[in-house]
C-alpha cells in the first residue's frame, strides 16, 4: 500500500482540527468537530483530541495483528476520555469530538470503519468507483431543522427557532435514534458503519473528510468518479486546491459556506 495524504486548515489562525496518518497497512483519518462554546469545557481543544485519538489509533493499527476496526477504536475512545476527563467537563453533548474514517488491508482484505460523515472512495477494479459513508448525522440535522422551513431568516422567531433545533440535534449525538460519533463513550465504536472488499477487486482506496468532500457536493466542482480522476493526476493536494480555489471565487458572497478544514488520504494498492 502506498499512501499520499494532504490537509489544509479552513480558516488562518486557527489550529487544524482534521488528523491524517498512516502505518504499513492502514490509514486513518479524523475530521475534528468544533463547535462553538467547547473551548470553556474542555482546557485542550478539538485539535488535541483529534491528534490524540489519531494516534491513539495508529499505534492499535501499527500491532497488524487483525483486530476488530471496531475494537481498537473503542479502545482508543477509552483511553483519551481518560486522558482528560479529570480537567475537562467531557459527558456534555459539545465537547470536543470527532468523525472517524479508518482503511487497513489484512489478509487479501481492506476492512474499513466509518463513523459520521466522512467519505471512502473505493477505485474498483474495472473502471468504477463506489462512495462509503455514514449519513446518520446528515438525516439527524434534516430532522432537527425541519421546523425552520419557511421561518425568515434573520429574526427573531428564526434565532429561537434555530436555538431549539440546535439543542435537538446535539441531543441526538450518540444516541440510538440520532447518529455516533467519537466522542468520551466507547459504545459509539460499535455503532460504526463497517465493511470488506477483496483487495484484488481494488487499485485504491481515497479518504475524505468532510471539508474535503465539498468539491462534490455542494460545490458541484465534479463527481466521484472526477474525484479518482484528480487524484489520479494531481494527488491530494489537487482535490483540496480545487476546493480552495473555488472557496476564493465566492468569498464576500454572503450565502457562501465557511471554509471548512479539508483533509485527503490516497492509497494505491500494489497488484
Amino acid at each position: 500500500m502506498h499512501v499520499s495524504f494532504a490537509t489544509s486548515a479552513g480558516r488562518a489562525g486557527r489550529p487544524n482540527e482534521d488528523f491524517v496518518g498512516a502505518v504499513p497497512g492502514a490509514v486513518v483519518l479524523l475530521d475534528g468537530a468544533g463547535i462553538p462554546g467547547a473551548e470553556a469545557l474542555c482546557a485542550h481543544g478539538v485539535a488535541w483530541y483529534t491528534h490524540r485519538l489519531g494516534g491513539t489509533l495508529l499505534g492499535g493499527l501499527s500491532r497488524a495483528d487483525g483486530r476488530d476496526l471496531a475494537a481498537i477504536l473503542a479502545d482508543a475512545i477509552a483511553e483519551t476520555a481518560a486522558a482528560h476527563r479529570a480537567t475537562c467537563d467531557i459527558a456534555d453533548p459539545s465537547s470536543p469530538q470527532a468523525t472517524v474514517l479508518m482503511a487497513r488491508a489484512h489478509r487479501g482484505r481492506l476492512d474499513h470503519l466509518l463513523l459520521a460523515d466522512s467519505y471512502l472512495v473505493l477505485d474498483l477494479v474495472g473502471g468504477g468507483v463506489r462512495v462509503v459513508t455514514d449519513e446518520r448525522e446528515l438525516v439527524a440535522r434534516r430532522e432537527c431543522a425541519a421546523p425552520l422551513a419557511g421561518v425568515t431568516p434573520a429574526t427573531p422567531e428564526y434565532d429561537r427557532i434555530r436555538a431549539t433545533c440546535v439543542a435537538a440535534l446535539r441531543a441526538r449525538r450518540n444516541q440510538p435514534d440520532g447518529y455516533w460519533i467519537a466522542k468520551d463513550d466507547p459504545q459509539a465504536a460499535w455503532e460504526a458503519a463497517t465493511g470488506s472488499h477483496p483487495l484484488d477487486e481494488l487499485n485504491g482506496v481515497a479518504m475524505l473528510s468532510n471539508g474535503a468532500s465539498r468539491i462534490v457536493s455542494p460545490y458541484g466542482l465534479t463527481n466521484w468518479p472526477g474525484v479518482r480522476d484528480v487524484l489520479a493526476v494531481d494527488g491530494p493536494s489537487g482535490v483540496i486546491r480545487r476546493v480552495r480555489e473555488f472557496e476564493d471565487q465566492v468569498r464576500g458572497d454572503p450565502d457562501a459556506l465557511v471554509p471548512d478544514d479539508a483533509t485527503v488520504a490516497c492509497c494505491r494498492l500494489a497488484p
